[in-house]
């Protein structure tokens, strides 16, 4: 069986992350989410969202990318919140029966909490 290659990305909280105000945080994750945004309108993130995991809160979020890992770990490592230490990355490739996952670009993802809350 012949296997197709696809690069996930687990956005993880680091084990100390730096304190930050809520106005900082708030700024942050809308800094994120915009990158994130831009990431998929340039054809790089297939697929992005956050994990409600039930055995691990250091999960916060997956990312499905068009990349191959080297490239992933670079745009991530420009990601606001992994820059300011509030989210930290670990980039694998996910092998798949070859033709059993496909993803069709028919929407968006959002550019702020107050985009993504509307």
């Amino acid at each position: 069986m012949k296997f197709d290659q696809h690069t996930v990305v687990l956005l993880v909280r680091p084990p100390d992350p730096p304190e930050v105000s809520g106005e900082e945080a708030a700024a942050l994750q809308d800094a994120h989410l915009a990158y994130m945004a831009g990431l998929h309108a340039e054809g790089k993130v297939a697929a992005a969202g956050p994990l409600v995991a039930q055995d691990d809160e250091r999960l916060r979020g997956i990312v499905y990318l068009t990349v191959p890992p080297e490239e992933a770990r670079a745009l991530y490592a420009q990601d606001p919140s992994v820059r300011a230490g509030r989210l930290a990355v670990e980039v694998m490739t996910w092998l798949v029966p070859e033709g059993l996952l496909t993803f069709t670009r028919t929407g968006r993802l959002p550019t702020s909490m107050a985009d993504a809350t509307t």
